[in-house]
């Protein structure tokens, strides 16, 4: 990634069980805040999603993109733009990290879009955007109950 923008979160839940909201796409809409609609269109031999066509409404930028997903071990997924009508770019990535009873994740987003925007208009889109997801992400899997 070029230019980007990342975060870290503390959630009280292991690896295994952030890593498994984060895989759940059809779920997305209820948690995510920008993205309106997900669909997997096609998934390794794991069932892991490798192309998620998303709908996404981030305020300033509106679009239908999908996605290639890399799934790296159990902690770590990127992805990176294959199509899309508003974005020239959108590359990030989730790492996870074990750490006490809990999980630090860590965002990175490069976001470019194909009118042209401020850098500064930019990079405070993808905080936005970061932060909504972690907050999300952690309000999504604290709630989720655990055996």
């Amino acid at each position: 990634m070029a230019e980007h923008t990342s975060s870290s979160i503390m959630i009280e839940a292991a690896p295994a069980d952030v890593m498994g909201v984060i895989a759940d796409f059809d779920r997305y809409p209820e948690w995510t805040g920008e993205v309106k609609q997900a669909e997997v269109l096609a998934a390794d031999d794991q069932g892991r999603a490798e192309q998620v066509r998303l709908v996404l409404d981030a305020g300033a930028i509106k679009d239908d993109h999908v996605l290639a997903y890399t799934w790296t071990g159990g902690n770590e997924v990127s992805w990176t733009l294959v199509k899309s009508q508003m974005l020239r770019a959108l590359d990030g990535s989730y790492t996870l990290a074990p750490v006490g009873d809990g999980t630090e994740v860590t965002y990175r987003l490069a976001v470019d879009v194909k009118i042209p925007l401020l850098g500064m208009i930019k990079r405070k889109a993808e905080k936005v955007i970061i932060d909504r997801a972690l907050a999300g992400l952690k309000k999504r899997v604290e709630s989720v109950p655990r055996g």
